[in-house]
């Protein structure tokens, strides 16, 4: 039976890179919207709202 060579690693194993945080909400994956009211749209205050960017993962797209 022939006997398995194998090669020694070149190159040392990295660590996964963690994916980098969404710049527009921060990595929270929530943004204040502006809460309007009325015929003249006042408005009246903010509530939180889904970041259309990074779809609420807090993470941003690579591509």
């Amino acid at each position: 039976m022939a006997r398995k060579t194998t090669t020694p690693r070149t190159t040392p194993k990295t660590a996964p890179v963690p994916p980098a945080e969404c710049g527009v909400c921060k990595g929270s994956g929530q943004v204040a919207v502006s809460v309007r009211v009325g015929r003249k749209h006042r408005n009246v205050g903010q509530q939180e709202g889904f970041c259309l960017a990074c779809f609420g993962t807090g993470t941003a797209d690579n591509s």
